[in-house]
């Protein structure tokens, strides 16, 4: 997984702070908007493995601290739901105008219902998923149920919120009763995926059966059996990551599988636009190759001389392996390791000149198992006669031909 620290500004001008996770591999297919839980922030470990489940089915992930929280400026207590709502629609107007409008918006509990009324405003918003989140965002006062009188009486009041303090005004309790959340939720015509535990203490699993039955289809419910609110256990995140991700490419644009076929080994296709991100099929597998960045490709597979270097790498060890087998050698594992340079011959007819260089590859290889030093010595004779170590070393002959479209 990618990530680049992003920032932008709210609707009041103060800085929000945020991760941009991109899929390791490729460009992101679509791009996708997360919403925290209340008073979380965007590296509670929920929302990093949530993101990184996307990220490996091609998704770039967008996550941020609302307003007051996390690395972003503003003052919490100033904030309320509102604001939440309005952050995340700045968030996707930077997706909009530095990579592509977000396709879908992922809320986790009371981000849940952030956004839910978000995705009514952003017009590229295709497929919604939340998680544990409550069917009304008014639930959110249970958990500091305890100083609702005073904030009503003071105007405000200091809560503790899972271990840290929080100042909530009588504003904050304002903006939630002036939501029009069961609305929205009845006019909601955006695919729609439910996550819930059956276990949340927290917002108890009564409020997905009520989101469930507002809501018009297409809409889906997936249990997290076992879960907790917040998602703890990396396992829960994970599966919840990759029930979203293969759960929304149902409503998405995706990109097309590349029809790669080829009466040949291998196949490699390049369009102009794509840099050196070659999309091959070798065999039946298909691959990518790429440059490194610095040489100006993406790196989002390996490089033309690393494929070779992986064919020699491969090729030796399953001849090593072979022959120690047919020999009956306590051969329990081999390792290759190989890189290619383009170094000064040792000896060569132009060694006067300093542009005389062979390509070479550097091939180290480990041996485990109970063998003896002759052993040792033959398998290493062994290894320098591995087919493609052959191939490399005779003289090649390349015919190329021209095919029709």
């Amino acid at each position: 997984m990618n990530q680049q620290k992003v920032s932008f500004k709210n609707a009041n001008g103060e800085t929000l702070v945020g991760r941009l996770s991109l899929p390791a591999n490729q460009h992101p297919h679509n791009f996708v908007l997360f919403a925290h839980c209340f008073t979380c922030n965007k590296n509670f470990a929920a929302v990093r493995n949530i993101s990184r489940a996307l990220t490996a089915e091609g998704f770039g992930v967008l996550r941020f601290d609302f307003t007051g929280l996390g690395e972003s400026e503003g003052e919490f207590s100033d904030s309320n739901f509102s604001g939440n709502v309005e952050d995340l629609l700045e968030a996707a107007k930077y997706l909009e105008m530095h990579y592509s409008s977000p396709t879908l918006i992922i809320g986790h509990s009371l981000g849940g219902a952030a956004a839910i009324l978000a995705a009514q405003k952003i017009s590229s918003i295709r497929a919604i998923a939340t998680i544990g989140a409550p069917s009304n965002p008014l639930h959110v006062k249970h958990i500091f149920k305890n100083d609702i009188e005073t904030i009503k009486d003071q105007g405000n009041a200091e809560v503790n919120i899972g271990g840290r303090s929080f100042t909530i005004k009588k504003q904050f309790l304002e903006d939630l009763k002036s939501q029009s959340y069961q609305e929205t939720l009845k006019n909601n015509r955006k695919s729609i995926l439910i996550l819930h535990s059956p276990r949340d203490k927290v917002v108890e699993i009564k409020n997905a059966e009520e989101i469930y039955i507002a809501v018009h289809h297409p809409k889906s419910f997936i249990s997290l059996d076992g879960a907790d609110h917040l998602l703890g256990n990396p396992k829960d995140a994970t599966y919840t990551g990759e029930i979203i991700g293969k759960w929304s490419q149902r409503y998405l644009e995706m990109p097309g599988a590349i029809a790669l076929d080829t009466e040949k080994e291998v196949v490699a296709s390049l369009d102009s636009a794509d840099g050196f991100t070659t999309q091959m099929k070798v065999g039946s597998h298909y691959i990518t190759a790429d440059e490194p960045v610095s040489y100006g490709g993406n790196n989002f597979g390996p490089s033309p001389y690393e494929l070779v270097s992986a064919g020699l790498s491969a090729c030796t060890v399953m001849t090593v392996q072979m022959y120690a087998k047919r020999k009956k050698w306590p051969l329990e594992n081999v390792e290759v390791h190989t890189s290619y340079q383009k170094l000064h011959a040792d000896d060569c007819q132009n060694c006067d000149s300093s542009e005389a260089k062979i390509d070479t590859f550097q091939r180290a290889i480990k041996l485990t198992g109970d063998l003896d030093d002759k052993q040792i010595a033959r398998i290493m004779e062994i290894a320098d006669k591995c087919p493609v170590h052959r191939t490399l070393k005779s003289e090649i002959n390349i015919v190329t031909t021209l095919l029709s479209n």
